[in-house]
């Protein structure tokens, strides 16, 4: 519909979640914390400020934004959405979550795979302020997130 993303893009998104670890993505396959028929979440590869540790939920198939996405899809993410925030709020003992999800360019998107953001929100964290204030993380400190979250979702 609205897409972007030209024929030759390599898609980071399809990429990290086949497993594939190479230049065209940053995501590991230690980042994945939660995967189904229909989305995966893994730890983001940057952190912002105090929001260290949000995860990226994104559709298995690649549509390239919110208006590509299927329904059932999106029921999906959405219900893996609430999962994935309240096992972050029992992992990193936050005060909040923020669920952030970008389209097209202008709407800062920059990978053209379909995914949203889950943010841990504490008192005064300035997020908003500090998004484009970003940190690469590297793969052992996303791995230390990762196994957190991973313990939280087994705890029902």
């Amino acid at each position: 519909m609205y897409n972007h993303a030209g024929r030759d893009y390599k898609c980071p998104i399809c990429l990290g979640i086949q497993g594939v670890e190479s230049k065209d993505t940053l995501i590991k396959r230690s980042d994945i914390v939660f995967r189904n028929k229909f989305v995966t979440a893994f730890i983001a590869s940057f952190f912002i400020g105090k929001n260290s540790g949000h995860t990226i939920i994104v559709s298995n198939r690649h549509f390239e934004n919110l208006y590509d996405l299927p329904e059932a899809y999106g029921k999906e993410i959405f219900r893996i959405s609430k999962k994935i925030s309240l096992a972050i709020k029992k992992a990193y003992k936050c005060e909040g979550i923020t669920i952030l999800q970008n389209n097209e360019p202008v709407g800062d998107q920059h990978a053209f795979h379909y995914h949203s953001h889950i943010f841990p929100r504490y008192q005064k964290d300035n997020l908003t302020k500090n998004l484009t204030n970003k940190k690469i993380a590297s793969p052992k400190i996303r791995k230390i997130y990762a196994e957190k979250l991973k313990r939280a979702l087994r705890i029902k």
